[in-house]
This record gives C-alpha cells, sequence and structure tokens, in this order.
C-alpha cells in the first residue's frame, strides 16, 4: 500500500531530509518553474490524446459535475468549521487553501496510477482545472463581506479586493492557461500528436517528476518552521481535512449512477484532499492581507502535501479500488 519505494517519493523524502539538516542543495527558482510548466504541459497533453479517443461520454459529463460541486463545498464546510476557532479571515484564507487543489499531487498520483497499471480518464486533468478557482472567489467575497461588517469592519485599512480583479487572475493565470491549452491541443491532434510527442511528454516525465518533488522535498522542511507556535488543532485539521474531503469526494461519486471508475475515483479523492500551496496563498497574499501565511502556507505545503505525497495516494488509490471497482 505504501508508495515510498517509488524512486519520484523517495526523492521528495530526500529533499526533506536535506533541508532539514539545512543543507545548500537548492533548486534555481527559474528552473523550478520550468519544471512546473513541463509537467503541467505533458499532464495537458496526456489528456487530450486520451479525451480525444474517449470523447465527452457520460461518465466525463458527471465526473466534471463533481469536480465543480466539490470545488464549491469543501471551501464553504471548510469556513463554518475554522471560523469556530479562528479569526474570520484566517477561516477564509485557509478555506481558500484547502478548497482548491495541488497540481503536483495530482500528478504525482497520475504517476502512481500509471505505475500499478490503474486506468485514468484524461478529462480528469480538466476537472483539477475546474477546481483551482472557486475558493478563491469565495474565499476574497467572504473577505470583503468581514471588511464591510460592523464587527470587523471599522479600523481596517485595507480595501475590498474588487472581486473583478480576482476573477481575471485566476482564469488568466499562466499555468492553468498551459494546462489547458496543452489539453486542447493534445485533444485537436489524436493519436499523431500522441507520438511526435511521446519523447517529450512521456519518456522525460518521470525523471521530471522526481526533480520537482526534490525541490518540494526542500521547500516543506523550509515551512517547518511556520508551524512553530501553531495550535495542535490546525495540525490536525491539516491531516484529518484531507480524509474528511476524500471522503467527501467518494460519497459523491457513489451517490451518482454513471460516477467515476476506481482510477477517476481515486483522482478525484485526492483532488478534494490536496490543498494549493502555490496559487492560492500567491492570491491570498494580497486578496487578505489580514489572514497570517504562516499558517495557510504552514499547513498546506509542511503538513497536508507530504502526507498526501507519502500515505494518501496509496490510502484513496486503495480505497476507490476496493469501492468503486
Amino acid at each position: 500500500m505504501f508508495n515510498l519505494l517509488d524512486p519520484a517519493i523517495l526523492f521528495f523524502i530526500f529533499g526533506v531530509l536535506a533541508g532539514l539538516v539545512r543543507s545548500n542543495l537548492e533548486i534555481p527558482p527559474q528552473i523550478s518553474r520550468f519544471l512546473s510548466l513541463y509537467l503541467l504541459m505533458a499532464l495537458g497533453l496526456k489528456g487530450g490524446f486520451a479525451l480525444s479517443k474517449s470523447g465527452l461520454t457520460a461518465e466525463v459529463i458527471t465526473t466534471l459535475g463533481l469536480a465543480v460541486a466539490l470545488a464549491i463545498v469543501i471551501p464553504a464546510l471548510s469556513y463554518l468549521v475554522l471560523k469556530r476557532f479562528l479569526g474570520g479571515f484566517d477561516a477564509a484564507a485557509i478555506s481558500a487553501t484547502y478548497g482548491s487543489v495541488s497540481a503536483v499531487t495530482f500528478i504525482t498520483t497520475i504517476q502512481y496510477l500509471e505505475n500499478h497499471g490503474i486506468a485514468y480518464g484524461g478529462h480528469m486533468a480538466a476537472a483539477m482545472a475546474l477546481m483551482e478557482s472557486p475558493a478563491i472567489i469565495m474565499a476574497v467575497v467572504l473577505a470583503n463581506a468581514l471588511r464591510r461588517s460592523p464587527v470587523t469592519g471599522p479600523g481596517m485599512s485595507h480595501g475590498g479586493t474588487p472581486l473583478g480583479k480576482i476573477l481575471h487572475e485566476s482564469f488568466t493565470d499562466g499555468a492553468q492557461l498551459l494546462l489547458l491549452g496543452a489539453m486542447l491541443i493534445g485533444a485537436l491532434t489524436g493519436s499523431a500528436g500522441e507520438a511526435a510527442m511521446a519523447p517529450f511528454s512521456v519518456d522525460l516525465f518521470k525523471g521530471m517528476l522526481a526533480f520537482f518533488l526534490l525541490d518540494m522535498g526542500l521547500m516543506a522542511a523550509r515551512s517547518l518552521g511556520d508551524l512553530k507556535g501553531m495550535s495542535p488543532w490546525l495540525l490536525v485539521y491539516a491531516v484529518v481535512a484531507p480524509l474528511a474531503h476524500a471522503g467527501l469526494a467518494l460519497g459523491l461519486a457513489l451517490a451518482t449512477g454513471t460516477g467515476p471508475g476506481p482510477g477517476n475515483g481515486a483522482l478525484l479523492m485526492v483532488l478534494a484532499a490536496s490543498a494549493s500551496y502555490i496559487a492560492v496563498p500567491a492570491v491570498l497574499r494580497y486578496a487578505i492581507p489580514e489572514a497570517k501565511p504562516s499558517l495557510y502556507f504552514g499547513m498546506s505545503l509542511g503538513v497536508t502535501f507530504p502526507f498526501n505525497i507519502m500515505f494518501g495516494i496509496p490510502l484513496y488509490t486503495s480505497v476507490a479500488t476496493l469501492v468503486l471497482g
């Protein structure tokens, strides 16, 4: 069941250990950015090639609908839970972080499924793209409402963030556009494009993912400092919330008559369980400056991301295979 002997995961663990001993090992930011864009482009192409073969089936439509539902329900429920023991701005920021998705966790799961011969649909990359923005928009709306509140609003120096600006940045984000563009190109070129791009999108993929996870391990180790002084309840939440969100995804999948198969179900659970540590924190830093970055960034990258990479992925896949197989 455990995922720890996969080379890519071992590079992640190695990166964490190197960071903990304060090694000067470092991946230059430009290289890290390139690796991220490569993985998204390769994922989009794989998804497009697969989608060109399967077409728009009932399962595809149902799964995309489930993804949108989860992207709305998870941040709403998270906010209701978190505001019981946190201020409104911190609750909104953390709910956005856990309501959005981690592309790296998703890509690592794709590799895990391929290593174990579990089929999945190319449309799941589109599901990931659909789930990225709703939580950000909900958090900004909540924060703007808090600023106008007679309880929270007086004395606040930061004005409301224009929703139009957030919408524009959410839907024109370069990484997301690259993913969708590559998927469209893959769908249009089909089998011929797949054969032509195989040396790029298939042969190099495993090595690039291992290199990127090494960088993620270094980042995760450095983010552990943000956890100092954090409430133990938040640390518990960072582990329990992914399990609860994955269970919610599984429940919704079971409730549909034409729901996803084991591979797609596992990916849906992973998307629901993951937390953003790149796109959402980048937006929240200026959209909700009242929230503490050490909370939402430290929880997502320092706890939830390593938990999902090392233990969550095989757990969700096993459960999806058992229940949906």
